[in-house]
């Protein structure tokens, strides 16, 4: 059954790339990808997908379903397919879409008497505001999936066993101007407030575990001069760790330390959470499985897990879901994501080889899950265990 797969996915390679190029030529940053959605969605109808626009109440989200038989389980794929502002697809986004597309559709013409059901998810928004975690707080929870599979370029191929769950906030003083020569008394800086705020969150980081990350930002200062005493100041912060859990924790002395430099210097203060990203809950087996189907194409750049990750949203649905990406090699090795060398390999050979790689690897993968039943109680049991230790701090 997987050379058919391979062979289908090697039929479609054209349209792919082709495809894929078409999204990278038309960058669209988060909830404006309506461009890419037709792209995708008009695909996928032809190919016989019942597709649904606007799944969870997200406009540029979509959800196509093909049922192969009836019963059986329900794998799901998803993609992501918006741009970096100013940048365009800087993180290989474009990718994705066709990459799965061409999986999903091997799989549901594969001439099996297996019963099991193919979803495709698109997940808008993935670099700003976080479009599976808006699916979800609107009912959309990926839950009826049995396991959920993506792919994302890369220096080099592996998967990923951890990534950094974040909170990141938006945070303002607000107090009283006054001149600073005249009755600067009578003032309570917001500034003031803010810069013991970023003091406090220095000392702050003696006392976490080394895995936590804590950036800022000074985003305005009210915009007045030297000689006034600002009655506003805002900054961008966000606290990072690879434990959920542990992360709620600091997060509340976070707040104190927030709360501590507004009692100082009698400003107040207003902490507005703008997104909450969960880390991703890694499954072993699955990862093993889909680095078997990696060497079995003969991947490019086949690489260990990677080691230092960052955050995204995949990982509210693998604390819901068991699941897991492939990341394939497409851009030198060495780049980094979000940069010109991931820009210049965009529309390469090595880009468009690396979407049927990702196909082939992820329909060979939900074969696996599909024809032996074995590997999916496993991978469900491996992701009960994974998600009690989450809870462990």
């Amino acid at each position: 059954m997987k050379e058919f797969l391979n062979q289908y996915i090697e039929k479609t390679a054209p349209e792919m790339e082709e495809m894929a190029d078409f999204i990278f030529d038309h960058p669209e940053v988060g909830l404006e990808e309506f461009k890419a959605l037709e792209k995708l969605t008009d695909w996928l109808k032809r190919e016989g997908f019942h597709v649904e626009i606007g799944v969870g109440k997200v406009p540029t989200a979509f959800r196509a379903v093909y049922h192969h038989g009836q019963g059986g389980p329900n794998i799901g794929f998803l993609c992501e397919y918006d741009a970096l502002p100013g940048m365009g697809h800087g993180c290989g986004h474009h990718l994705q879409g066709p990459a799965v597309l061409a999986a999903a559709a091997a799989l549901r013409h594969a001439d099996s008497e297996e019963n099991y059901t193919v979803t495709v998810y698109g997940t808008p928004a993935e670099e700003s505001v976080s479009g599976k975690i808006m699916m979800i707080r609107n009912g959309c929870d990926f839950t009826e999936l049995d396991a959920a599979l993506m792919m994302h370029g890369g220096p080099m191929t592996q998967v990923d066993v951890k990534s950094l769950a974040m909170d990141k906030f938006t945070v303002t003083y607000r107090g009283i101007s006054a001149h600073a020569a005249v009755k600067p008394y009578a003032g309570r800086s917001a500034l003031d407030g803010l810069i013991l705020a970023f003091q406090g969150l220095e000392f702050l980081r003696e006392h976490v575990q080394s895995d936590v990350k804590i950036h800022y930002t000074v985003l305005n200062c009210g915009g007045t001069p030297a000689n006034i005493v600002p009655a506003s100041a805002a900054a961008s912060l966000a606290v990072r760790s690879y434990n959920r859990t542990y992360l709620d924790s600091v997060v509340e002395r976070v707040r104190k330390v927030l709360e501590g430099a507004a009692m100082m210097t009698e400003t107040e203060v207003e902490i507005r959470r703008d997104k909450s990203v969960d880390n991703k809950v890694p499954v072993i087996f699955l990862n093993d499985l889909i680095m078997k189907n990696a060497e079995a194409v003969n991947a490019p750049r086949i690489a260990p897990p990677r080691q230092e990750t960052g955050s995204t949203d995949f990982g509210n649905v693998l604390h819901r879901v068991p699941g897991s990406c492939i990341r394939i090699a497409f851009a030198p090795e060495g780049s980094a994501a979000h940069s010109e060398a991931y820009i210049r390999a965009g529309k390469t050979e090595e880009a468009h080889a690396a979407v049927g790689y990702a196909a082939k690897i992820l329909a060979g993968t939900a074969w696996d899950l599909i024809s032996c039943p074995e590997n999916l109680q496993r991978i469900r049991e491996e992701f009960q265990q994974a998600l009690e230790k989450e809870n462990i701090v």
